[in-house]
């Protein structure tokens, strides 16, 4: 169970201790409202089900002008959270009990993003052109007449700690109101009116781009580094490399292993503390930087009264080596903050460390400022640089700390995001945190924000943004959007300007606070739709394109210079092109179908886009395997794949929710990535006149969330765990192993 899954876990726990769950509001009833009516419009998914689907690959090309816009699963069903509850999300965990049932169903409720009253109107007045029979695809703001729009408003920092505590005791006692609530909503069920809505959850996981140290095979120097979000924005992974030395995270451990000889070294081990557990490392020059989660019990009873009991408090952490003499590593110093470590930055000499800190106030005194306001380097963060949020909901911060590598021990800068958490993007120059916002949806639904009195009509997106450079942050803004994104991959910077692509989820039209009741015809009216924004560097809104793919939802994206991409999901979907070359009239040029859906779209070479997915059979209905597409983009007017091979008896890979699982290397002709199925293999394939080329399939033990190839020289190494091998680029043949 990831710790994520815990804080919703204990949070469950504790709400339960203030309220009486009905009936018909625990797991197994729900589970029989889902199988009575819920299921009939659930959208399929290759990794818990047989059937797939086929995917729309939308291209959007744009030139340089004005709002230019160039070139990022979990199940989207909120209901499906409480149903699938045993087949565990993306990274793999599952949860067996009704109280884990509970708390895995509530996590659209904790991801939920604060959100304002928006204006109802006619949006910001650009417009767009539609072709034909493309006139219900889409909208522009302009003849969308009920579309919001967008407001960009300042972030306002915390006055004080009371300010914060004020916060949340209205939002407990409002919870508390909201309990009242569920006695009516069980004799609604009871009477047969009742009916699951559907509600999308973001993906963990995160992003992509190539900053790779690539050069030509035949060269044979050179080596790879981890496959990154944005170019030139660095990002620490479980396995390292500096070209001469590996360094391998195994657990409460860190491996190193000289590579300059054929046959592998282990020089030493880096060894954490009790219960400290390496998430991820990175390497630069002759620094290494371990982030790991650490927690601390706090006793909290009274040995004279006979009380016993106490509470854990999580920080994440990030501990800097000197690796100059790597036989010694040797301890720099340590940056520690509240809450579960969520991911990290390096841009130049300074390292950006995020955690998600959830607010333990369920009726706390204002004295007890420790289960509300995070610390960094153990002191709480002064509220000048709490970032209040948008709205009157929030119950999680995002942590931000920046910190030289070459000083680890002396922090520069800390924000505290307050609000409900969410998707990081980190581009050169910015850093947003992108909240999700899915109303009133949920087992224990929380109050809707903005709207006016029926609530807001569809799932929305906060979008906060904070400038930073040399170690220092600045809150610049914040907006609101209508639809979520499906990862970092659907969001992107350029030239200035914010490009995103979302999936518009309609909420129902319920009452304030309660459990989503609709029945057969509402939620078939219910569709859902993607939508393109282009926002200015100050967040203001340039464009939009409203309504494509209706009854779809954004499965991929890829942002490449002047044009982006994007997969939709359905049983049979087209590929649209959209040409945005004028940010007030983008209009489509052409759609073609293509079976199966990639999930992950990487460059692959001029003229060329690699996507990662899964295929499907004639019904576009029963999965076939993993598939590997090669897509020509030369005409974005005219995109075609070109080629495709299926892997037979491959179920998944952990490249669909970990883009740093995927190998690919242009310069190289390098294309490498795991799958699970009958049996978990590693695939090296390249790419040429005679389509995909399999180089190298090895079978791995055990699941391959863990397995991560790359070069050095003239050799490969793959490394899963505490084993690594070692191969000639030149015949893939083997060549040596070591076990750690």
């Amino acid at each position: 169970m990831s710790m994520d899954e815990k804080d919703l876990k204990k949070l469950a726990e504790e709400q339960s201790a203030h309220m009486e769950i009905p009936d018909s509001l625990k797991p197994d009833r729900i589970e029989q409202m889902l199988e009575s009516g819920g299921r009939k419009k659930r959208k399929l998914y290759y990794g818990k089900i047989a059937a797939a689907a086929a995917c729309g690959l939308l291209v959007i090309g744009v030139a340089a002008a004005g709002a230019g816009w160039p070139g990022t699963k979990e199940d989207h069903i909120m209901m499906e959270n409480i149903e699938d509850t045993a087949a565990g999300g993306a990274e793999g965990e599952s949860g067996g009990t009704a109280s884990q049932e509970l708390a895995d169903a509530g996590e659209a409720v904790s991801d939920e993003a604060v959100s304002n009253e928006q204006d109802q109107g006619s949006g910001n007045g650009s417009g767009s052109s539609t072709s034909g029979s493309e006139n219900k695809e889409k909208k522009s703001s302009e003849e969308d007449k009920t579309g919001r729009k967008f407001e960009v408003t300042e972030i306002r920092t915390a006055k004080n700690y009371d300010e914060i505590y004020q916060l949340l005791e209205a939002q407990y006692q409002e919870m508390e109101k909201e309990a009242e609530n569920y006695a009516m909503d069980e004799a609604i069920m009871d009477s047969g009116m009742a009916s699951g809505g559907s509600a999308k959850t973001e993906s963990a996981p995160q992003a992509v781009s190539e900053d790779s140290a690539a050069v030509d095979m035949a060269d044979g120097s050179g080596y790879s580094d981890t496959n990154v979000r944005e170019e030139g924005v660095g990002e620490a992974d479980i396995v390292k490399t500096d070209g001469k030395r590996l360094y391998i995270v195994n657990n409460q451990q860190i491996q190193i292993v000289d590579i300059q000889k054929e046959e592998m070294e282990h020089l030493s081990t880096i060894r954490l503390d009790k219960e400290c557990y390496v998430s991820e490392i990175f390497v630069k020059d002759d620094r290494l930087v371990a982030v790991y989660n650490q927690s601390e019990y706090l006793d909290q009873g009274d040995v004279s009264t006979g009380e016993y009991g106490g509470i854990y408090r999580q920080y994440a952490v990030a501990e800097t080596f000197d690796i100059s003499k790597p036989e010694k590593p040797k301890s720099l110093g340590k940056v520690s903050q509240s809450g579960n470590y969520n991911t990290m930055r390096v841009s130049g000499d300074y390292v950006y460390l995020f955690s998600d800190f959830y607010t333990e106030y369920y009726g706390a005194g204002r004295g007890e400022s420790s289960s509300y306001i995070p610390t960094v380097q153990g002191k709480q963060i002064a509220s000048g640089d709490i970032l209040m949020p948008s709205g009157a909901r929030a119950d999680k911060y995002t942590i931000i700390s920046a910190f030289s590598i070459k000083e680890p021990e002396k922090k520069v800068d800390s924000k505290a995001v307050f609000g409900r958490a969410g998707l990081c993007y980190v581009s050169k120059e910015n850093i947003y945190i992108c909240e999700s916002d899915y109303g009133s949806y949920g087992i224990m639904p929380l109050a809707r924000q903005g709207g006016g009195s029926t609530g807001q009509e569809v799932s929305r997106t906060c979008i906060r943004k904070i400038s930073y450079k040399n170690g220092k942050l600045n809150a610049v803004g914040q907006t609101e959007v209508d639809g979520t994104l499906n990862d970092s991959f659907s969001i992107d910077e350029y030239d200035g300007n914010l490009r995103m692509v979302v999936t518009v989820t309609p909420l129902s039209s319920g009452g304030m606070g309660r459990l989503s009741l609709v029945d057969e015809v509402e939620e078939e009216q219910r569709k859902e739709t993607n939508s393109l924004y282009i926002l200015d560097e100050n967040l203001e809104e340039l464009s939009r394109i409203e309504g494509l793919a209706e009854d779809e939802i954004i499965y991929s994206a890829r942002f490449m210079g002047e044009t982006g991409y994007f997969v939709t999901f359905r049983q049979m979907d087209p590929l649209f092109s959209v040409d945005l070359s004028d940010p007030k009239k983008p209009e489509i040029l052409g759609k073609l179908k293509i079976p199966g859906f990639s999930e992950y779209l990487h460059p692959f070479g001029k003229g060329r886009l690699l996507g990662i997915g899964m295929d499907v059979d004639e019904t576009g209905t029963t999965t076939e395997g993993v598939k590997l597409s090669m897509f020509d983009i030369s005409d974005p007017a005219d995109v075609k794949e070109v080629e495709k091979h299926v892997l037979e008896n491959a179920y998944s890979s952990s490249v669909f929710y970990d883009y740093k699982a995927a190998f690919v290397d242009v310069e190289k002709n390098l294309i490498g990535f795991p799958t699970d199925g009958d049996i978990s293999r590693y695939y090296v394939f390249s790419y040429g006149e005679d389509g995909f080329e399999c180089l190298l399939e090895r079978e791995m033990g055990g699941y391959t969330w863990n397995v991560r190839a790359m070069y050095s020289g003239s050799r490969l190494y793959l490394v899963a765990g505490n084993t690594v091998e070692s191969y000639d680029m030149k015949n893939f043949k083997k060549i040596d192993d070591i076990v750690l």
